[in-house]
């Protein structure tokens, strides 16, 4: 579930600012298949505003992502976060279609409260947003660990606190 409330719009503001709660329960660990009680929020404070009008957005958003693991069979529990940027430009290819590219920076700790450093990446990728109507949106995003590092091996790529490709898609309806 993803809640968003926008205190400024760019068509009124000289930048849109929104602020963002999206919330997830797992039961299942998805790395190791093991029974958990899983809770999640992401925290999005997202500053958008037009390069072009009508044609060219970029847009800023800082992330904070803490996490709670209880695992059933055993009793140990597990807190982390993430925190992160995010930079997108994108271009008006038709109307009501935007397409574009992402670069997002995480870090990941041990704790919720960012007590130990676990490793951090850099994804990039193309993104796409289509307005289905006038309170209806699509959006699509791709993106690659370009580089990364954990706090526990040396490779080029942090492969142990993030994935090596996310993919996200997501309808929206305004109300």
């Amino acid at each position: 579930m993803d809640f968003r409330y926008r205190f400024l719009d760019r068509d009124t503001a000289p930048m849109g600012l929104t602020a963002s709660v999206e919330t997830h329960a797992d039961r299942i660990d998805e790395t190791t298949a093991a029974v958990v009680r899983n809770y999640g929020t992401a925290l999005t404070l997202a500053f958008d505003r037009e390069l072009v009008p009508n044609l060219a957005v970029t847009a800023l958003n800082l992330i904070y992502q803490p996490e709670w693991t209880r695992f059933v069979g055993s009793g140990a529990a597990e807190q982390e976060s993430t925190i992160g940027a995010a930079f997108a430009v994108m271009a008006q290819m038709r109307p009501d279609f935007f397409l574009g590219g992402e670069a997002r920076y995480l870090r990941k700790y041990e704790g919720i409260g960012l007590q130990e450093f676990a490793g951090h990446a850099l994804f990039v990728g193309p993104t796409a947003y289509f307005k289905l109507s006038e309170s209806s949106r699509l959006t699509l995003a791709w993106s690659f660990q370009a580089w990364g590092r954990s706090a526990q091996s040396m490779p080029a790529l942090d492969l142990i606190d993030f994935e090596r490709h996310q993919a996200r898609l997501v309808f929206g309806v305004n109300f």
